[in-house]
């Protein structure tokens, strides 16, 4: 699969919810939030575009934050998803439901796609 097989517009509009898709498994770190979402089929995502995402979460109070131990090396910063982050997420995610069905309702073929059009036949 390629390195990043979405278009990057559209990666930004959806990163926010699949992070909070991420957490919602319970509390995890940077780095396994962008293997997640590269598991995923999001590509892949780097620290330059997660790390200021999840500040912003934390500072809109939808995450919040715990510096754990390392096992034989540093401490790692964890994510937890707050219940406002649940409430958060749960409403983008009826939102992207909703906003998927209109694009999938407007892009249906077109009349005549597929085909020769009528004044080249």
């Amino acid at each position: 699969m390629p390195v990043n097989p979405w278009p990057s517009e559209w990666l930004r509009g959806l990163l926010t919810l699949a992070v909070l898709r991420v957490l919602a498994d319970g509390p995890t770190y940077g780095y396994e939030i962008a293997a997640r979402l590269e598991e995923g089929g999001f590509g892949l995502v780097k620290g330059g575009s997660l790390y200021p995402l999840l500040s912003r979460l934390e500072v809109a109070g939808h995450v919040s934050t715990e510096w754990r131990e390392g096992q034989g090396g540093p401490g790692r910063k964890y994510f937890l998803l707050t219940d406002q982050g649940r409430q958060e997420f749960t409403r983008q995610a009826q939102q992207w439901r909703d906003f998927s069905s209109t694009t999938d309702h407007f892009l249906v073929p077109f009349p005549g796609a597929g085909s020769v059009p009528e004044n080249e036949e």
